[in-house]
């Protein structure tokens, strides 16, 4: 049965709490200033973000109506700026053809523009680009900024790894929450209902109006206090997926692709509580975890790429596939494969988590793709 609608759960550890409309008006009535949200990547995903969010915006007082959404300027084959046609049509005919964002979306390609006047930030942008636009960011905010990462992956350093929210946090000096689900964004944006999951650090009162901002009748967001559980269940379940799209290209069955998604989240449960002691056993179960993964292996990029190449012996490399199919969006899976196998090679892991070095040793055509069941 589905959830009901004009309420709003919010899960604090084993504890539900509901945000009933009245305490969304006390949210609104309260405010002392009112937000202004800037979405930092206009791919799928943020496309879809920004719909979600620019359509609440115009109903709680305390949110600006405009939603600035930065774009990274492409020409498209017509010679026309990509910004120039999301403004004039209210479309983002590359990534999201078909689908109206809002009147109150306003697409920018300058960074720095775009997030000049706000202070709640929206990070969905592919994870190997966020190093660079955070730098880009430094001295640019408010100081009071508060930010939220959609962004599925991780930084490996010399130090070991780290989190995208946390490269936020450190490199901007400000608060990051995560929005991580079972969040197929072509089915969003169409009103397909979906589920998500913030995960916030220490203040509660951030987590609700993140999910005030994000929530729909057909998208329903809880949020749960474990920030590197939600964040790691939406990196890792893209190297199950690569495996289960392995397990579809050479036409193993559903029973194969049913024992690899099973193994995956074992490892990816055991590979969070090895990095992060504090990760909750039930942050699994929630929309970022188990019902993620499923929707991830059973549809997604990552699965349809890696597909791809197990029916092609591996011969075709994940770049080139990439770029035939995807028209420009990212694979993480491949990428957040390598930088596991790295942390897993560096403190001498591999052995514990067969499927997640299998992978990446599929992936680089160390081994061919036969091997994910062996």
């Amino acid at each position: 049965m589905a959830p009901a609608l004009d309420a709003q759960e919010v899960s604090n550890g084993g504890e539900t709490l509901t945000l009933s409309q009245p305490h969304h008006n006390w949210l609104n009535n309260n405010a002392s200033h009112r937000s202004k949200v800037t979405v930092i990547g206009g791919g799928n995903w943020g496309s879809v973000a920004a719909k979600l969010i620019a359509s609440n915006t115009l109903k709680l007082t305390s949110f600006h109506d405009e939603v600035r959404m930065w774009v990274f300027e492409e020409t498209l084959p017509s010679g026309e700026k990509l910004t120039d046609v999301i403004n004039r049509t209210n479309e983002n005919v590359k990534y999201l053809r078909g689908i109206k964002l809002g009147k109150n979306v306003v697409a920018d390609p300058d960074l720095e523009n775009a997030v000049k006047d706000a202070n709640m930030l929206v990070f969905v942008t592919p994870h190997q680009f966020m190093e660079g636009i955070c730098k880009r960011l430094v001295g640019k905010i408010k100081r009071d900024t508060e930010a939220i990462s959609l962004v599925k992956g991780m930084e490996v350093k010399m130090d070991g790894p780290r989190m995208i929210s946390s490269l936020i946090s450190k490199q901007l000096g400000i608060n990051c929450s995560v929005l991580m689900g079972a969040n197929i964004a072509n089915e969003i944006a169409v009103g397909k209902f979906s589920e998500a999951t913030v995960g916030y650090r220490e203040n509660r009162e951030v987590a609700e109006k993140w999910v005030q901002l994000f929530s729909t009748p057909y998208f329903v967001v809880t949020a749960v206090q474990d920030i590197e559980g939600v964040e790691l269940c939406g990196t890792l379940k893209n190297v199950v997926a690569i495996a289960a799209g392995f397990v579809d290209g050479l036409e193993m069955g559903n029973n194969t692709k049913a024992a690899i998604m099973r193994l995956g989240l074992r490892e990816m449960k055991a590979f969070s509580k090895l990095l992060f002691p504090s990760v909750k056993d039930s942050t699994f179960f929630e929309s970022c975890g188990v019902a993620d993964l499923i929707t991830t292996c059973l549809g997604g990029r990552n699965r349809k790429v890696a597909e791809a190449f197990a029916k092609n012996g591996g011969k075709r490399s994940f770049d080139e596939l990439e770029a035939e199919m995807l028209q420009g969006q990212k694979l993480q899976g491949v990428s957040t494969a390598g930088e596991v196998y790295e942390v897993l090679s560096h403190r001498g892991w591999l052995e514990l988590f067969p499927l997640f070095s299998t992978v990446h040793e599929i992936s680089t055509g160390r081994l061919p793709p036969s091997a994910i069941v062996e």
